[in-house]
């Protein structure tokens, strides 16, 4: 692996990737294209036939399973070493992980130990005469920070899981997927420490109803053409569905929410998978908030609301009508729980 190698640390939930690792890969075939470098997935386990089809069609080049890794992915202290000794010997480059609970995990691990320069949820970045630049979001997203990687030995970087769309732009000829193994040659040293390590007994998925607005996959917000009923009845919906509630600042100016409920410029900049909007007029505070959410559904009354023109989809319809049809949908089909 030399500096401008591209490695792209990839899980396997049920033996192929799921959307947050088909985004991965299609992040990674991008991200080669724009800094002119080769690229490579490592993975945890064997693949099987059709997660190996899933590769070549993401135009993979190269996929490297670091053997028996996946007897320690509930150790992270044995799968990051093993995984320190397989990246420290190459040569340097770019290793990049999703920014969830592996990522987060693994990569200040593997910083650690290589002694490695290591910048999480980038957002973007470009080559320039200086190196690589990485920018980030800080300060809840509201400053954009800048940093310079000089392309010596290692960084690390996590992507957000939001950020990452398994869609493929790949259009290449297809070339026959090469695949190694690797050995730790310190694994039975590794294993006989196992004893003496944390181990994850259980992992607990995000509450959608509490989880920060930054990092939530679906997030329905009440307008102020919602009323308290309304409001009541989109709380109650959110909760059934497995949703993110949020709301625009003239609802959180009524009491109805907390302030880390706001989307907004001065609330929360958000860029959730889905974002749906009800009663919501568009003001361009809360569009500049919305702009990064992958798919956006708004629902108004008034065909000339701002809010239109900035989503992918939009229906002129009444909350008070809709509201009361979605929920009596909901309730039938979840049995109201």
């Amino acid at each position: 692996m030399g500096c401008n190698d591209l490695w792209l640390v990839t899980e396997l939930p049920e033996g192929a990737p799921d959307r947050t690792g088909q985004g991965l890969l299609s992040y990674g075939a991008r991200l080669s294209k724009l800094l002119d470098s080769s690229w490579r997935a490592l993975v945890f386990s064997p693949l099987g036939l059709e997660t190996r089809q899933m590769f070549a069609d993401y135009g993979v080049p190269e996929v490297t399973i670091l053997k028996n890794a996946e007897r320690y992915l509930d150790t992270p202290q044995i799968l990051g070493a093993m995984l320190a000794g397989f990246v420290a010997e190459q040569n340097g480059g770019i290793i990049a992980f999703a920014h969830n609970d592996l990522g987060c995990t693994l990569a200040p691990l593997l910083a650690a130990r290589l002694d490695a320069a290591l910048v999480t949820e980038v957002n973007a970045l470009s080559r320039n005469d200086q190196g690589i630049q990485l920018s980030r979001r800080v300060m809840g997203r509201r400053i954009d920070e800048a940093r310079i990687w000089h392309q010596r030995g290692f960084l690390l970087i996590t992507v957000p899981v939001n950020a990452l769309s398994p869609v493929s732009l790949h259009t290449d000829a297809k070339t026959s997927l090469q695949i190694n193994e690797y050995i730790s040659p310190a694994e039975a040293e590794l294993a006989e420490s196992a004893t003496k390590c944390s181990v994850i007994v259980e992992r607990i998925p995000s509450d959608p109803q509490t989880v920060d607005l930054t990092d939530a996959d679906v997030i329905f917000c009440a307008g102020k053409g919602c009323d308290n009923a309304d409001f009541e009845q989109l709380r109650e919906l959110c909760r059934l569905l497995g949703t993110s509630l949020g709301v625009t600042r003239p609802v959180y100016d009524l009491g109805w929410a907390d302030f880390d409920r706001m989307v907004g410029r001065t609330g929360r900049c958000v860029k959730p998978r889905l974002y749906v909007t009800f009663g919501v007029s568009g003001s361009m505070h809360h569009v500049g908030g919305i702009q990064d959410a992958q798919h956006i559904v708004a629902i108004n009354n008034d065909a000339k609301a701002p809010i239109f023109p900035n989503a992918d989809q939009g229906f002129v319809a009444d909350v008070k009508e809709i509201l009361p049809r979605l929920l009596e949908r909901v309730r039938t089909a979840t049995g109201g729980k």
